[in-house]
């Protein structure tokens, strides 16, 4: 995993804004499979693939061009980032009601405003309903051809690929069939280690999406008390570090985040409380919020913390739920919070979450969201010059 050796390097979540082209392709994939029998499998090969290879090539020229140094192929294949799991592992079928968080359920008349509005994103969320395990590896590796193709023509200085945790598959994805849910997230390390080991034999920075670890506090483990969600977190990033057991943690960056949303977030687990369990985890580079009004105050709390030597802070700088583009002397002195805190070498910037975090979907227009990647960039350079100045 590249550092900041020389100048402050930038990434971004992963997510990007798809095409209605490619809207139409996932979701006309959605549909098959919600049509199939338990026992198909549904990945076609061919059927609209192109229009995804495309996309993915796109939409990595486009990063690089912008300046974007740590590049994703923006999960042009993916619906959303949890649910994906169902087209690879076998368990998962039928559909689930999805419950907001509990900021969004004591607000109900801002609940119906974003409904009405089509700020609520419109997805299948299948449940589990018998033993998971590896059923299709072929939209894995459509996924990694893609992007190295993309890379090989657009030479980014790294590139990353998403996949979920195990504990936000469960927490998208409902158990009724393990008879506890911590047997649920055995099951689901267990068939996601194979995705995590391929991602990095393919020479492919791997990126968890763990929102999981702080999301959940508000939704899945919402009638807990605190000091219970904090063990449960605590055993999400145990049975995470197990999956990611024969991989090399340099090669593995986590997100962690309270959920991609305009709401009031009240109910957020602080940083504070937080960060001493995620900074377990093996992930060598740590994705988080830190753009937003809910949590941009958080900078403090690293300052205090004791961060391990070897991690590698990459704090959102953009806030990836509003369309005001960040001016770039801002986008600065967020950088520069950081680094004075651990060393700009283990600074990278980033967004609080992604762009596209549901395909079809998503609260920043397109074109600003590429405006504000470019003004992270410009960011950097300024944070760059300061601190190698």
């Amino acid at each position: 995993m590249h550092r900041s050796t020389d100048r402050i390097l930038t990434t971004h979540v992963g997510s990007l804004p798809r095409s209605q082209a490619v809207v139409d392709v996932l979701f006309a994939r959605e549909r098959a499979e919600a049509n199939a029998s338990a026992n198909a499998s549904v990945h076609a090969p061919g059927e609209g693939e192109a229009v995804i290879a495309a996309a993915v090539a796109e939409v990595v020229r486009r990063q690089v061009t912008l300046g974007i140094d740590v590049v994703s192929d923006g999960e042009m294949s993916k619906i959303s980032y949890a649910t994906y799991v169902a087209r690879r592992l076998t368990g998962f079928a039928g559909d689930t009601p999805r419950e907001p968080g509990q900021d969004l359920v004591e607000f109900p008349g801002l609940l119906r405003k974003l409904a009405e509005r089509g700020s609520t994103a419109k997805y299948r969320r299948p449940r589990c309903v018998g033993p998971i395990a590896v059923k299709d590896t072929g939209p894995l590796e459509a996924d990694l051809h893609n992007l190295r193709a993309a890379v090989r023509e657009a030479a980014p200085a790294e590139a990353f690929m998403n996949a979920a945790s195990p504990g936000v598959v469960a927490l998208f994805q409902p158990n009724d069939f393990y008879r506890t849910q911590d047997d649920y997230l055995t099951a689901l390390a267990g068939a996601l280690q194979s995705e995590y080991e391929a991602i990095v034999a393919a020479g492919i920075l791997l990126q968890i999406d763990a929102p999981d670890l702080a999301m959940g506090r508000h939704t899945m483990y919402r009638n807990q008390p605190l000091e219970e969600f904090e063990r449960l977190a605590a055993r999400h990033i145990e049975v995470l570090n197990h999956a990611l057991r024969n991989v090399p943690g340099e090669r593995v960056r986590m997100h962690v985040c309270w959920g991609n949303y305009e709401g009031p977030h009240h109910h957020d687990v602080p940083m504070e409380r937080l960060l001493p369990i995620v900074l377990r985890a093996k992930p060598q580079a740590l994705l988080f919020e830190a753009a937003n009004p809910r949590h941009a105050h958080e900078w403090t709390v690293f300052k205090r913390a004791q961060i391990p030597e070897d991690k590698i802070l990459i704090p959102g700088v953009l806030a990836t739920t509003t369309n005001y583009i960040e001016h770039p002397q801002l986008v600065a002195e967020r950088i520069e919070r950081f680094a004075h805190i651990v060393g700009r070498e283990r600074v990278i910037a980033g967004t609080d979450c992604g762009f596209g975090t549901f395909a079809g979907f998503g609260p920043v227009e397109p074109e600003i969201a590429y405006l504000k990647l470019a003004s992270m960039v410009e960011g950097a350079r300024i944070a760059s010059a300061r601190l190698w100045g």
